[in-house]
């Protein structure tokens, strides 16, 4: 075997079923090896940033790694934003990624760049294998770092020639032995338990808000102490719906997120940090917690939160909350698309077992409260703040699972930066129903504009419209062979939502505000 067979055929017994690539001539070793040995299901993406994005969502919903593969710094620097926003999410993945042969280095061809360095950037673990003999040990590190708690962005850097030499072997998937949580620290237990109360808040993120058994230990909590539950930073995955305590999110506007945290005068931090503001802004502060607030770090990223809300919840002796109903979203009548409407034609039309990939950014603004009442469902957000990310992120997780209606809450700007994922979706021939905001602008910009006190001419605004011309969605998506209908009434969206995500294939809805 040569070397790229061999880590191929490791990485598979170790547990990898997908690779999502978007490979170039240093690769081809890979793109040999995959198609002859048929390990690994082939997702091609037509640009690397659709490729990051889609093994983000992936790894989210199969709660293990998939491989991307990548050409040289080039083209990991493309797919730099979606694997930003994935390190913040800590998603396990691991990136191959193939750099020129060692032989040719020295010659200053036109891709020759600094591979590692641009690595280092987006990835929490990076290494360049050195031999054709190494490959294969280097690659379940890799893994194992990837798939510990919690996940890394782990970078592998093959050079062409170790790809193709011959002379390489298996290594066996215990070597991609994955990292244990850290214990909880008991003193701290303690303190957090005798901390709970009305005037305190719960922030909690990680792999706590993926477990429905967490997410009722939260509601436990809150019903015995008064305590306050809230989502804080990156979310990765929230499990919400019928039946699940709603856990709100500290919002996004720094005044909004100033005042829901005012009152507490104690923060427990549960696989969170404290919560900071995007961006700094006149007269505010970064840190968003009050200054007199008391943080108690009870679990670190690197520990299990789950068990530490078992914990508290045992240590208070916590009885189980009485069950939260919530009375599913009637839904809209026909008249205008107001923000109202639209968020309750998409609310009353999710189906069960939906994934939602939200990055309405600042449309449908009121689908999180009003789907309380849907059926259990999945959300996936943006994690990082790079947008683009939505369309590629609904791709990867309606490939990791096939039988659950994936939906795409997706602003129109962020769209046009990943739009090429709708021909994956395509050619996969995925369940993923995309509803497009055309509000014709990049709005989060404009309020953002007024936040830092600049006064906006005509000049300034024209940087933030997307008109001159406007865009089509629906010629966009149906030249990459997504069928799609443009929308302007709440009732008939609600009608095309109930409808799309029962038939196979993507389809796009351009809803126009």
């Amino acid at each position: 075997m040569n070397g790229a067979e061999s880590l191929l055929r490791s990485l598979h017994q170790a547990g990898v079923e997908v690779c999502f690539a978007n490979p170039g001539t240093s690769e081809m070793q890979f793109v040999d090896a995959l198609d002859r040995t048929r390990l690994m299901r082939c997702i091609l993406g037509l640009f690397e940033g659709v490729v990051t994005g889609a093994a983000d969502g992936y790894a989210r919903m199969a709660e293990k790694p998939a491989v991307t593969l990548l050409h040289l710094a080039p083209g990991l620097a493309n797919a730099g934003a979606n694997l930003h926003n994935a390190r913040k999410a800590r998603t396990p993945m691991l990136n191959l990624v193939g750099d020129h042969a060692r032989r040719h280095l020295r010659y200053e061809a036109p891709l020759t760049a600094d591979v590692p360095a641009t690595a280092a950037v987006f990835s929490d673990w990076v290494r360049t294998v050195h031999s054709t003999q190494s490959i294969t040990g280097d690659a379940m590190d890799a893994l194992a770092a990837a798939w510990g708690h919690p996940g890394q962005i782990a970078t592998l850097i093959v050079p062409a020639d170790i790809g193709w030499e011959e002379g390489a072997t298996i290594e066996p998937p215990e070597r991609a032995k994955t990292r244990a949580p850290r214990d909880i620290d008991s003193d701290l237990l303690r303190k957090a338990a005798t901390a709970l109360g009305p005037d305190t808040v719960i922030l909690c993120g990680g792999t706590v808000l993926e477990s429905p058994d967490s997410i009722a230990g939260l509601a436990d909590l809150a019903a015995a102490t008064g305590t306050s539950i809230m989502g804080s930073g990156p979310i990765r995955r929230l499990e919400r719906g019928a039946g699940r305590f709603e856990i709100p999110r500290i919002p996004y506007p720094v005044d909004d997120a100033l005042a829901a945290l005012r009152p507490f005068r104690r923060a427990v931090l549960i696989e969170a940090l404290p919560p900071v503001a995007f961006f700094a802004y006149p007269e505010r502060p970064s840190l968003l917690l009050p200054e007199e607030c008391e943080v108690i770090a009870l679990a670190d990223f690197d520990q299990d939160g789950r068990t530490a809300i078992e914990a508290l919840v045992d240590a208070l002796g916590a009885p189980p909350a009485p069950a939260r109903t919530a009375a599913p979203c009637p839904p809209p009548s026909a008249g205008a698309m107001t923000n109202d409407a639209l968020s309750a034609a998409i609310a009353a039309a999710l189906p069960e077992g939906a994934i939602v990939v939200d990055e309405r950014l600042t449309s449908a603004t009121n689908v999180p409260a009003l789907s309380t009442g849907a059926p259990p469902m999945s959300w996936l957000s943006l994690t990082g703040g790079a947008i683009g990310i939505g369309i590629p992120m609904a791709t990867g997780a309606a490939v990791a699972c096939p039988d659950r209606p994936v939906i795409g809450l997706q602003a129109d700007g962020s769209a046009m930066y990943t739009l090429q994922a709708l021909w994956t979706q395509a050619r996969e021939e995925l369940n993923v129903t995309t509803i497009i905001f055309a509000n014709r602008g990049y709005q989060i910009l404009k309020q953002e504009l007024f936040k830092v006190g600049a006064n906006p001419g005509p000049d300034a605004l024209n940087m933030l419209e997307l008109n001159r011309p406007e865009l089509d969605f629906v010629s966009l998506a149906r030249g990459m062979g997504v069928p799609g209908r443009r929308v302007t009434d709440p009732a008939e969206l609600y009608k095309l939502i109930r409808a799309v995500v029962k038939e196979p294939g993507p389809y796009l809805i351009e809803v126009v505000l």
